[in-house]
């Protein structure tokens, strides 16, 4: 691996997946903890208080580190990206600023108002404080999937010969692409099963490892998490049933990939449970399929035709022409590396079903009352964030790698996005140095969580409620600075 494009490749692809272990916890701690504070308001059960601020702590080491690490991928685009930024940069920018301007600073000032107004915000007005962070969130996620959407099915431009550009014509097109209208819910959905697995996770070894009298408060949030996890697995499966069909519509090579489907199929496609291939991935030995399947998936009918990759190569050939700077099987190959694509598309949906499923058995285990004392129950809680999470993350490499080579589909191809200035050794060096300091940042986060959840939730401690209201006798008096 000395190639210029083969490090950078790398490179952004661990960036950009290590940012991606915070993101979905980021939004899936801020809508549970929102949630968990309503419950407080609502039922004054101190139970729901002391979570608050224990999940709230968490939640914020979290997002401090997801910060961080979204930084470094910034620096990605103009350090080894160049000509991809040069490309994109009039469509891009749009989206992007308002995500920075918008939600990115509504998330950090209520996020300060939600830690320091515990004492100074009437409790409903505090307890919107953290909503309106999860609303940053979601905003933030909306224009970032809108410009990854345009990446996979681009819409709303024109393409200037003069300046090599692509110029932003319909911004509303590019902000409700279908591809975004199917990803959004579908990563949204995803990220309220991470959250929700991670209460799971820590609930349940305070349950088994923490003090005898807070079971009941733990039990509470587990059975909390497991209907938030249960209920969120439903939507991913259904959006992600809609996300396929538009797939198939727009980029029918990554399905065709995600299938080791090398042939076209005329009528009822067969889903491929399990396939033993070559190694280069060129051909199936054996396969496990299920009939008609495929083509349910792909077209929302049992007997439609799916096109296969032989096909669809030799119609991207005639259709782009015939060396779009490919590199993995031939130079005029349009075709992703099928065993990453097939293996990661059947990850993401083994891991997260098994999340779902983990959710489902514990609310089984814990319904009218009962108290877990299976051996197993405490691996199995522990268990369901690492399935959900690591679904996550074979949900994006699947994504991106399919669309291989193209960086934006039927555009640019990815060799083509490569700085042309940079050298072997400068992409090795900045690939090294961002994997030492991810690695200390994971022991960094790692310590943290650790030392906050083994402290467990604080005593429950009657917060004030302050009135916005002055009082009768407020007098001048001199300014103080805490924190």
């Amino acid at each position: 691996m000395d190639s210029v494009l083969d490090l950078a490749r790398w490179q952004f692809g661990i960036v950009t997946v290590y940012h991606f272990f915070f993101v979905p916890l980021t939004i899936g701690l801020s809508f549970l903890v929102a949630l968990m504070e309503t419950l407080w308001l609502t039922t004054k059960r101190e139970e729901w208080l002391r979570l608050t601020k224990f999940f709230g702590k968490l939640f914020l080491i979290n997002i401090a580190m997801g910060v961080v690490t979204g930084i470094v991928q910034e620096f990605q685009f103009g350090m080894n990206w160049s000509d991809y930024s040069r490309f994109v940069g009039d469509v891009f920018g749009a989206p992007l600023a308002i995500e920075a301007l918008l939600a990115f600073f509504l998330e950090s000032t209520f996020i300060g108002l939600w830690i320091f107004g515990w004492d100074k915000l009437p409790r409903g007005l505090h307890a919107a404080c953290m909503w309106i962070v999860h609303l940053g969130t979601l905003a933030s996620s909306w224009f970032i999937l809108a410009a990854n959407s345009w990446m996979q099915h681009p819409v709303g431009y024109v393409y200037n010969p003069d300046t090599g550009r692509a110029e932003l014509r319909d911004f509303w097109a590019v902000m409700f692409n279908k591809v975004q209208l199917g990803t959004f819910p579908h990563v949204i959905g995803a990220a309220y099963m991470t959250g929700a697995a991670f209460v799971i996770g820590v609930s349940a070894w305070l349950y088994v490892r923490g003090r005898r009298d807070d079971q009941r408060l733990h039990r509470r949030s587990i059975r909390m998490g497991a209907w938030v996890l249960f209920g969120a697995g439903i939507v991913v499966a259904f959006t992600g049933d809609v996300q396929g069909k538009i797939m198939t519509d727009v980029q029918p090579m990554k399905m065709a990939a995600a299938e080791a489907l090398w042939d076209t199929s005329d009528s009822c496609a067969p889903f491929s449970v399990f396939t033993i291939g070559t190694r280069d991935g060129k051909e199936k030995k054996w396969a496990l399929e299920v009939p008609c399947v495929l083509s349910f998936l792909a077209t929302g009918h049992f007997d439609q035709k799916v096109h296969g990759i032989n096909e669809l190569r030799e119609q991207y050939q005639q259709q782009y022409g015939s060396d779009p700077g490919a590199r993995y099987y031939t130079p005029d190959d349009y075709t992703p590396i099928v065993p990453v694509t097939y293996w990661t598309f059947r990850w993401m949906m083994g891991l997260g079903a098994a999340g779902a499923g983990g959710a489902a058995l514990i609310l089984w285990l814990t319904r009218k009352g009962r108290t877990p004392t299976s051996r197993w129950f405490a691996p199995l809680a522990i268990s369901v964030p690492l399935f959900v999470l690591f679904a996550n993350s074979m949900g994006w490499i699947f994504t991106e790698m399919g669309r291989q080579p193209w960086v934006v589909f039927g555009v640019m191809t990815t060799r083509n996005a490569v700085s042309p200035g940079v050298s072997a050794g400068e992409v090795w060096a900045s690939l090294l140095s961002f994997s030492l300091l991810y690695l200390v940042l994971a022991v960094v986060e790692i310590s943290l969580l650790r030392r906050v959840i083994r402290q467990g939730p604080d005593e429950f401690v009657e917060p004030p409620s302050p009135s916005l209201r002055p009082p009768a006798d407020d007098a001048d008096r001199p300014l103080t600075f805490a924190y």
